[in-house]
């Protein structure tokens, strides 16, 4: 019997990528994840707080001949969403991928996260996974078909060198979340799994991460290395290729899991 081709082709599906810009200049995670959609032939919707850097995203996906829409609004806010979806199906029709890519955080313990800091942090953390996984679950369901994947972190799995009680204890809520769903409806057809980033150098750690280790960038690039096992630190392409995997029917019997993308990090705090 001849073995099955490996089938990774997105061509006709929708991709909704929440958190498709860039914190700054370069590769975040989500832009990369849209791009790769994008190769795969997925129609992406990249949502974003940040019109300009989600249209930049769609321009990079435009100059190598693939389709994209900017979508622009805040995902913690539930008549954003709303709107955003709907703006997302009136243009590209259901949506087959949801790639949630959406994570704040604030250093310290308990004794330095008010609880306000909690309230904000899950609202755009949580809160706005199951707005999203509202929106796209009715479709999906409806077609028999739909893949939901969720960016969490190691951080939601171990503790990694300095305290962020409120982004870990939500990353940590991210992962339950999704398997709950996927369990809920494995029936139907619809797979959910989270991703989960170990040390990622993307343009976010530039801005807030990379303080924690010293205030020469270079430095803290070096000492976040240095914690990896494989010696280095992620790309966003790295997680990128791993979100598109899951997407794919290449990942058909893959739900309810955690995909851990960390070098070997949190092997050695097992």
């Amino acid at each position: 019997m001849t073995p099955p081709a490996l089938p990774t082709d997105l061509t006709g599906r929708v991709v909704f990528v929440a958190g498709g810009g860039s914190a700054g200049p370069g590769w975040s995670i989500g832009r990369a994840a849209s791009v790769t959609y994008a190769r795969q032939g997925a129609r992406v919707c990249v949502a974003d707080r940040d019109a300009a850097s989600a249209e930049e995203t769609c321009e990079l996906i435009r100059a190598e001949g693939g389709e994209a829409g900017v979508f622009v609004g805040d995902v913690a806010q539930e008549a954003d969403v709303q709107r955003l979806f709907a703006e997302a199906r009136a243009r590209f029709g259901p949506i087959d991928v949801l790639h949630h890519n959406v994570g704040i955080g604030k250093t310290g313990g308990p004794l330095e996260t008010s609880a306000e800091d909690l309230d904000r942090i899950h609202a755009v953390n949580v809160r706005s996974l199951l707005l999203a996984t509202q929106q796209v679950l009715p479709d999906m369901l409806a077609r028999g078909r739909g893949a939901i994947t969720a960016i969490s972190s190691v951080a939601g799995m171990r503790y990694v060198g300095y305290p962020h009680l409120a982004y870990s204890v939500t990353k940590a809520a991210v992962a339950q979340f999704t398997r709950m769903v996927a369990q809920q409806y494995a029936a139907q057809g619809v797979r959910a799994n989270t991703v989960v980033p170990g040390l990622i150098d993307t343009p976010r750690i530039a801005q807030t991460v990379a303080k924690m280790f010293s205030e020469n960038l270079e430095e803290a690039r070096a000492a976040r290395a240095r914690q990896v096992p494989l010696g280095r630190m992620g790309t966003a392409w790295d997680v990128a290729h791993a979100c598109a995997f899951l997407a794919s029917d290449a990942a058909a019997y893959v739900t309810g899991t955690e995909l851990v993308v960390d070098g070997g990090l949190t092997g050695k705090y097992t």
